[in-house]
Order: structure tokens, then sequence, then C-alpha cells
């Protein structure tokens, strides 16, 4: 059955990146959630004044891939313990969000983030935030594969490259 899951976990071309190559994972969105201006634009993001995070939508077939299979992901390409930032990209709009579709995804996302806690696997604490989705605005067109159509772009060279090579090594029997 299709599902969705929205996560936040820096910049959005880096997530986008990694699930898009997924089993089982349909078609993966990048765009902004977790704000209060209605339809932002990247640049409005960007200056951190909207509220929103970039964010990738996922949409999954849950009878390929299950939503925790999703999170291991989540957790891995990215560091939660770093407040409004992923390395050089700093604001709120790069903070480590998952916002979930429903109840069950709320269950579920905070027991893994209290194992992950409990388990001490990063030397500080996590500070994932676990909100509703209240919002999803799709980024403009020229963010969608992103990567995969600007490879030579320097940010794709020194940023999502690296993330993206260490994810395939690492997840090589989920990938397409």
């Amino acid at each position: 059955m299709e599902k969705e899951a929205t996560f936040g976990a820096g910049c959005f071309w880096c997530i986008e990146a990694c699930y898009a190559q997924m089993k089982g994972i349909i078609t993966v969105f990048p765009g902004y959630a977790g704000g209060e201006t209605e339809n932002p634009t990247y640049q409005s993001v960007c200056s951190g004044k909207t509220g929103h995070a970039e964010v990738a939508r996922i949409i999954f077939d849950d009878e390929q891939i299950t939503f925790e299979q999703l999170l291991e992901v989540f957790w891995f390409v990215h560091d939660p313990t770093q407040l409004n930032r992923q390395g050089n990209d700093i604001g709120s709009q790069y903070r480590s969000v998952i916002f979930y579709h429903d109840e069950e995804q709320k269950r579920i996302s905070e027991a893994y983030k209290e194992r992950l806690s409990q388990e001490r696997v990063w030397d500080n604490a996590i500070v994932t935030e676990i909100s509703s989705l209240q919002n999803f605005y799709t980024a403009e067109a020229y963010h969608k594969d992103y990567f995969e159509r600007n490879p030579e772009n320097m940010y794709c060279q020194a940023v999502v490259r690296p993330k993206v090579e260490k994810f395939k090594k690492i997840f090589a029997e989920k990938l397409k």
C-alpha cells in the first residue's frame, strides 16, 4: 500500500538523493514543512524567517519497505545531535525533524529516538524534533533530482556526493 513519510535532515538534496535510490520508494519530493508562511519559496525558507524546514516527502510502498526502515536511513544520513544545522548548513531550515503522518509513525519515531538515546549512539544528545505534519509545500521544480541533474555543482561534490556514496555502501542491499 502506498504511504508517505516526511523527514528533515539538513539539505533536502542530500536526503532526496539517498531515498530515491531505495527499493520500495515510489518517489521523493523535496519541499518545505513546519513553518508559518503559506507557499514559501526557497529564498524565503533560506532566510530562516518562515519557520519551515527543508524536507523530503517520501512516497513508499509499505509492502516493500517499512517506515522503520526509512527511519534507519534517516538516522544514518545526518547528525541528529546538531541543533538547527547540518555541518556548514546553519539555520532552523536545516533542523533534524520527523513530521509524522499518523499516530503509528509518531509512536515508532519516538520509540526509535528513545532507543538510540538510551544506547548513546552519539556522544551528544539527540535533538531531533518529532512533530505532526501540519503543512507541506513542494519545492520549486529545479530542486527535484537536483544531485542527479547537477553532479558537478560544488555543493553536490563537497557535501551530497560523499553522503550518497557512504549511504550506498551501507545500504547496498536496499538499493534499486
